[in-house]
């Protein structure tokens, strides 16, 4: 498609446990909705990774297959050179700790990460990190508040000179002691927010497509703003967890 908006979504059958991959589909319709012609690209595991895309994409899975991804990404190296010839990336929780300099194996050892991102994985203690996620972002992103769910048994800690998407409202996010959720560098993305993270977000969404197409133009997004109200507001009552699945019964039985 010729001048369309390149958007790789790699190895959704890897790193597609939590509907991460609904993310392409919320950028690919806000380009369209602008007018703006948008090609998205699935690379399941054993296809060689295009490093000419302008936009990637990672989500959630479960250890063998964040292990399976992180040596598929190795080899090639088409994502490093992605992102060293401008490339945004967004990367949820397993794709996020791959990003990394290290992260934990099924086997329970370190592995070595893509080192797109400073910051190290590790398992935390305790029962997983489950349930709403409220992120107030990094001033210099010019985004309100983040809102979304986590699913993780990592605790991610940044380097001292790494920036975090945002400060922890409710949840629990990086869980490093610090209040942290994510990391941003450059154009590139980390973060634990499920949801899609992008569906529940949109003005993250227009930010990544401005690192790659420039100023937007704004649409509607008045369902979406009642959507993220409702969410915020479960999120801050004394149980998030009970409040999102009653949301969930009621909003998918009619």
């Amino acid at each position: 498609m010729a001048d369309a908006v390149s958007i790789a979504l790699l190895y959704p059958e890897l790193l597609g446990t939590y509907g991460d991959g609904g993310n392409a589909t919320v950028l690919a319709q806000r380009l369209r909705w602008r007018g703006t012609p948008v090609e998205v690209v699935d690379v399941t595991a054993g296809e060689p990774v295009p490093d000419s895309c302008q936009v990637y994409l990672m989500g959630g899975g479960e250890d063998g297959p964040q292990a399976l991804a992180v040596r598929e990404l190795k080899a090639g190296g088409a994502l490093n050179r992605a992102v060293d010839a401008g490339a945004a990336v967004l990367a949820v929780c397993a794709g996020y700790q791959i990003l990394g300099r290290e992260f934990l194996g099924p086997d329970g050892r370190p592995h070595e990460g893509l080192g797109l991102l400073d910051c190290s994985t590790t398992r935390g203690e305790g029962p997983r990190r489950v349930g709403e996620l409220v992120a107030t972002p990094d001033d210099s992103l010019g985004i309100p508040d983040l809102t979304g769910y986590e699913n993780h048994a990592g605790v991610t800690t940044l380097g001292a000179g790494a920036r975090p998407l945002g400060r922890v409202v409710v949840g629990r996010g990086n869980d490093s002691g610090n209040g942290t959720e994510g990391i941003v560098s450059g154009r590139v993305v980390g973060t634990y927010l499920h949801g899609p993270v992008l569906a529940r977000n949109p003005a993250l969404a227009d930010l990544i497509l401005s690192w790659v197409v420039g100023p937007l133009d704004l649409v509607d997004d008045e369902d979406v703003d009642v959507l993220r109200r409702e969410r915020m507001a479960a999120a801050r009552r004394p149980n998030p967890i009970a409040a999102t699945r009653r949301w969930g019964r009621r909003h998918i039985s009619g």
